[in-house]
């Protein structure tokens, strides 16, 4: 990896760990609102497949090692165990997904392709935090979903729309500066 890489993906691993500060608690659930999933679409729709699952996976070990990067300053095995720890396993898996959906194709990708892999990826962050909610509650999937999905769709779809916006102009911003290489040039290079 370059050096500017690597950067990327430290960057963006600290971009998760500020957004999940912004932390608001719900009465009904375990689950809290926090900024973490804007944090995790940014990070797939400008860092890509690779890089973007790696910045997720340099997250999750900061937190792993005690650094208080999970929501409300969370750190340690403990919050992976916990009731929402299972969303935490689905960030580096969703990103990976969005970004080959992503990278098919030539040229960058416009939204539809872009909203497309952010959904997906919302859909695996929810698929394996309510897996493990459920099991750790023991509540069945039903009452699962109303814990940690249905009250959480509607911001996190705002999330989307504003990471799309945002995303695809940084992404292009930081081609252009030479600090994001296109798939055509990897291809040829």
């Amino acid at each position: 990896m370059r050096t500017r890489d690597i950067a990327l993906v430290a960057l963006f691993a600290a971009l998760v760990a500020v957004l999940a500060q912004v932390s608001i608690p719900l009465p009904f659930t375990p689950v809290p609102i926090t900024g973490q999933v804007l944090g995790v679409l940014l990070t797939g729709a400008i860092l890509g497949k690779n890089k973007g699952a790696l910045a997720m996976l340099v997250y999750l070990l900061l937190g792993l090692i005690g650094l208080p990067v999970f929501a409300r300053g969370g750190a340690g095995l403990a919050v992976f165990a916990s009731p929402s720890g299972g969303y935490l396993w689905g960030y580096p898996i969703g990103v990976y997904i969005m970004g080959m959906i992503l990278e098919t194709g030539r040229g960058e990708p416009g939204y539809p392709r872009l909203i497309a892999g952010m959904l997906l990826c919302l859909v695996v962050v929810y698929l394996l935090g309510t897996l493990q909610l459920t099991a750790i509650l023991h509540v069945n999937l039903v009452k699962g979903l109303f814990l940690g999905v249905i009250p959480f769709i509607p911001l996190d779809l705002a999330k989307l729309v504003v990471a799309a916006l945002a995303g695809r102009q940084v992404r292009r911003a930081l081609r252009q500066a030479g600090f994001l290489v296109s798939q055509e040039a990897r291809r040829e290079s």
